[in-house]
């Protein structure tokens, strides 16, 4: 019997030991940051502080037709992929005539063909857009949409200085930019 007791015992040991070092695969639309100012991500020791990050996962093209097709246009989109992208503002910013305050937000997009409506929501932590409540909006903003020559296999955003102190947020995917022009509140 305590044979028996034994060998169950270092059955199941070994059995959960086995189970442990099983590991999910990569996931095929990697997490990616961006920030703002981008020296920051890669020298903190440059000085500068970050005043924008976005924390997004970036879904492939694959040869699919994105925009219109695999994202409807004129529908609430988590801007990536798998969880929601959000958006960490360390101090207040201005998007178009309006003040977002330092905070974290998700951000969704409506993709259209000639403009994007880029929205900051206060709910975090979402799987796509499937909980989206449009009463916990914080700011809507439209962006401007152009073609890229070469198509962007990879969702990415990134951020790029505008000159006199206001930042242009891209967002890219297929053959389509979206472009929001944001403004840096320096006290």
């Amino acid at each position: 019997m305590r044979i028996f007791l034994l060998a169950t015992g270092c059955l199941f040991f070994c059995t959960t030991i086995a189970s442990a070092q099983n590991f999910r695969g990569l996931d095929k639309s990697p997490l990616d940051i961006a920030y703002y100012p981008d020296n920051f991500a890669h020298d903190r020791k440059s000085g500068d502080e970050a005043v924008l990050k976005v924390i997004y996962s970036r879904p492939q093209l694959k040869g699919r037709e994105m925009f219109g097709e695999k994202v409807p246009y004129g529908k609430v989109w988590r801007t990536g992929a798998n969880e929601a992208t959000e958006i960490k503002v360390y101090q207040d910013i201005t998007i178009g005539e309006k003040t977002l305050p330092a905070g974290q937000y998700a951000v969704f997009t409506i993709p259209n063909e000639d403009e994007w409506t880029v929205i900051f929501n206060s709910a975090l932590d979402y799987w796509g857009a499937y909980s989206y409540d449009e009463s916990q909006d914080v700011l809507r903003a439209t962006a401007s949409v152009s073609s890229l020559d070469e198509p962007a296999e990879a969702f990415t955003i990134q951020f790029d200085e505008a000159g006199g102190g206001n930042v242009v947020m891209r967002m890219a995917w297929d053959r389509t930019v979206a472009e929001l022009p944001i403004m840096m509140n320096n006290d």
